[in-house]
């Protein structure tokens, strides 16, 4: 018969299993399916490899010969179909546009976990596969993220010289940020609990949270920056936008205030004009 002494720590050992099925299974992305290829004629229905051997699917729409490209990521939970209401103007100014659905999202193949290196991860291949089209042009291609989306895009700007142009749609400024305002909403006290959700997540990325860190990648990203952020957003306060466009280390991150919330913005036809201003200037 076992020990009292014995059954202590295996009873422990099964709890910390079952919290950490918990932790996964709350922080896992939802997959959001997408209704159809976009109406519009001219887009094409593609898929290119990134890490692990997964396939990314997604929409490219050209622009002509050798044109300027945008590769867009969606954010936490998203798909290629709502980064849609972006495309119109930014092909009508002249860019070629990839939309793809990141790892666990949409059409894309599942993965063990989602995150934000992977997110970068995805979002470099799609910059891989751009520079191979006969209809882009390699040396003017630009990336934009919304969300987590936008943490990949920093972060993927940190680690790659070869970006002219990146926007952060609502960025959080840090994982832990972001992560501690939702341990607060679903009632979870920091300690104990939730310090070892935020030391469990990211055993299980791989990667420890400051080094990912959009207030820490934007000092290491050569192409301008433009921050896009919600006046009334209420996922990530504009607080972030401010502290990542405070770690710039120099005058090529901007930050443009837009009404709107962490997902829509209300007044996009004004807002498009400086964000469509920003890119040509980066990509001219």
């Amino acid at each position: 018969m076992p020990s009292l002494y014995w059954l202590f720590p295996l009873g422990g050992f099964v709890l910390l299993l079952a919290v950490n099925r918990l932790i996964r299974v709350g922080l896992a992305a939802p997959r959001i399916p997408v209704a159809a290829l976009a109406a519009e004629a001219g887009w094409q229905d593609v898929a290119f490899a990134t890490a692990n051997r997964k396939t990314l699917r997604g929409w490219f729409l050209p622009a002509g010969e050798r044109a300027p490209a945008l590769a867009i990521l969606h954010g936490w939970g998203g798909n290629t179909e709502m980064m849609l209401p972006l495309a119109g103007p930014l092909h009508a100014a002249g860019f070629a546009l990839l939309l793809f659905d990141a790892r666990c999202h949409g059409r894309s193949d599942d993965d063990d976990f989602a995150s934000l290196p992977r997110f970068a991860e995805d979002l470099g291949a799609a910059v891989d596969w751009l520079r191979t089209r006969p209809e882009v042009d390699p040396g003017r291609i630009g990336v934009i993220g919304h969300s987590v989306g936008a943490g990949a895009a920093l972060l993927l700007g940190s680690r790659r010289n070869d970006l002219r142009a990146l926007v952060s749609l609502a960025a959080f400024g840090h994982p832990a940020w972001m992560m501690r305002r939702w341990l607060r909403a679903k009632g979870v006290p920091y300690w104990p609990l939730g310090a070892y959700v935020l030391r469990y997540v990211q055993w299980v990325i791989g990667h420890r949270f400051d080094d990912i860190a959009p207030v820490n990648t934007v000092r290491r990203v050569a192409c301008p920056v433009l921050l896009v952020h919600g006046d009334a957003d209420d996922i990530v306060p504009l607080a972030d936008a401010q502290a990542i466009l405070a770690a710039g280390v120099n005058d090529g991150v901007r930050l443009l205030l837009v009404p709107g919330s962490h997902d829509r913005y209300t007044d996009l036809d004004r807002s498009i004009e400086q964000l469509l201003a920003f890119l040509e200037e980066a990509c001219r």
